[in-house]
Order: structure tokens, then sequence, then C-alpha cells
């Protein structure tokens, strides 16, 4: 039994995919899809940047879902592994579209465009420079809930992220933030901003999910191939509707990662792969489950190591 991952944003780098890009032609072709599906050349980005284009939310999230798309292609044409065969796809927020392309649940087409409106709305749902997400270290989920209750009449935060053992992100107003990281410093805990220009997973995307509800809604959800286990309740689902309804509650709702790799094991499985840019979500793994099997699939050296197992 394995299970395969989708990575989501943060993961990007400029020429990500690079080597896979210049070696099949039907890779290219399908950067060539995309670049006609979003009326701009979302290739020459990745390929070529600038950093500072690429991590733009608009460009980042249909650049890592293209990307991870792509290796999964490869996979299918290039090697022996059996990857639909996967029990649970995962996607880590934005990563849950590329499982839902890869599972055969929608299109690429359909799933870049929509990726395009998602990021759009959700980088204008707040001002520019109003809000921010701050990953907090070492610390229990249930402690960062009650730092966030107990001072709710001075603050308000949300718990937008539950990744692994020590790591949870809150999303919030940058004022508010500000009040909630002097918080944990009283309180000896530490904590990072992170690089991002918007408070995704929390009520303050609303203004998102109304977009995104209007645009999905109009989408036909076919059966997936695999099970596709849900951010919103770390569960998963196989229902075209409810998949169809837990992806519009994505927008504002936490990513529940430890749980859904907790029941992914539960449900007895110990590989998982992932597959897309970077190895951020495999070192989320190893901190909730050190005993489980990881391989990372971003490259032509990853795809010859697959062949070999």
């Amino acid at each position: 039994m394995f299970s395969v991952l989708f990575p989501g944003q943060g993961s990007q780098s400029v020429g990500m995919v690079k080597d896979i890009y210049e070696n099949f032609d039907y890779v290219k072709d399908l950067f060539k899809k995309a670049d006609e599906a979003l009326d701009f050349s979302i290739s020459k980005i990745i390929i070529e940047g600038p950093k500072e284009i690429l991590d733009q939310t608009e460009n980042t999230q249909p650049a890592i879902f293209l990307v991870s798309y792509a290796i999964y292609q490869v996979i299918k044409k290039e090697t022996p592994f059996d990857i639909d065969n996967a029990n649970f796809f995962a996607g880590h927020s934005l990563g849950e579209y590329s499982a839902l392309a890869c599972s055969g649940v929608i299109n690429f087409e359909e799933t870049i465009k929509l990726l395009k409106i998602r990021a759009k709305a959700m980088q204008n749902a707040v001002p520019k420079n109003e809000g921010g997400m701050v990953a907090v270290l070492g610390q229990e989920i249930n402690k960062i809930n009650e730092i966030i209750y107990n001072n709710k009449n001075k603050y308000k935060c949300f718990l937008a992220n539950d990744n692994s053992i020590g790591q949870v992100v809150v999303s919030g107003k940058l004022y508010d933030l500000e009040k909630f990281v002097n918080e944990l410093k009283n309180l000896n805990i530490k904590s990072i901003k992170l690089p991002v220009s918007a408070p995704f997973h929390c009520i303050l995307m609303n203004p998102a999910t109304n977009i995104m509800r209007e645009e999905i809604k109009n989408i036909n959800f076919s059966q997936p191939k695999n099970n596709i286990v849900s951010n919103v309740t770390a569960e998963p689902s196989n229902n075209p509707d409810e998949i169809k309804n837990l992806l519009i509650q994505q927008i504002e709702k936490p990513v529940r990662w430890r749980e859904s790799i907790i029941n992914i094991i539960k449900a007895g499985n110990q590989k998982f792969i992932e597959i897309g840019p970077g190895k951020v979500l495999s070192g989320l793994v190893k901190r909730i489950d050190r005993n489980v099997e990881l391989i990372q699939v971003n490259n032509i050296n990853d795809l010859n190591n697959l062949k070999n197992l």
C-alpha cells in the first residue's frame, strides 16, 4: 500500500522540473497547453523566473500544479511503477487540486484555469500588505488554540495550517499577528513570519470562497480513481459531490495535514510518494512518523530511482 502527496505553495523554485521538461516532448506540449489556458507564459516563469514573479500567488499556484501534474504523467509513461494504484491521494492546500486532476476528477485545463481564478481571488480577498501568516514552532495545536481563544478580545488570529507535530500556522491581519507574536515571545514560543502576502485558510478568505463557489459549482466532477483525502476533514472521500463541496470550503478552512497523514497511516499505509517541486511534505510527514518510507519525485534522477523500485 502506498499514497501520493502533492505539495502546495512554498515549494516552488525557478527552474523546477527543467530537466524533465527538456527531456520529454509531451511535457513541453503540456506546458504549451497551460500557457494557452492561462493566456500568459507560465512556462517561461517556471523555467526562467525571475523568482519574485514566480513567487506571486497568481503565478505560484498554477505553476506548482503544472509541475506536479507533468511529473505524474511522466511517472505513468516512463516507469513501471503503477502510480494510478495509490490507495490515497492527498494534496496540501492547492496540492489538493493536483490530486483531483491526477485522479481524473477534473481535467487539466479546467484545473489550471480554476487555480488562476483561485489565486487571484485569495490574493484580493484582503488588501495587499494587510494580512499575513506566522508559523509557530515546537508547540501542539491545542496550546495555540488556547492562546488564540484566551486573547480573542486583544487580537483576531486564526489557525490556518496544522502541518505536523510542532508546526502550526496562524493567519490574520498584520496588526493582529504582531500582537500574537508578542504574546508568543512572552511565553518563550518561537515563531516565523511566512513570506506570503495574504492570510490564507481563515475566515478573512470568505470573499474568495464566494468567487470559487460560483466557479466550482459549474464544473462536472467525475468519480476519482483513488480516495481523495480532504484538507477540510482529514478524511478520504470518493464521492464527487462531497469532494466538490469540500473544495469550496477549503479556501477558508484550516489545512488539517497532520491529521490527514495520521489517518492514512492508520489505514495501513507506510509508503508515501511526494510528486512535485521540493521536499516540504516529506519533511512534515517525517515529523509525524519517522517509521514511514518517503520517496520524492521531481527530477530525472528521481524517475530513474523509481524505475528500480
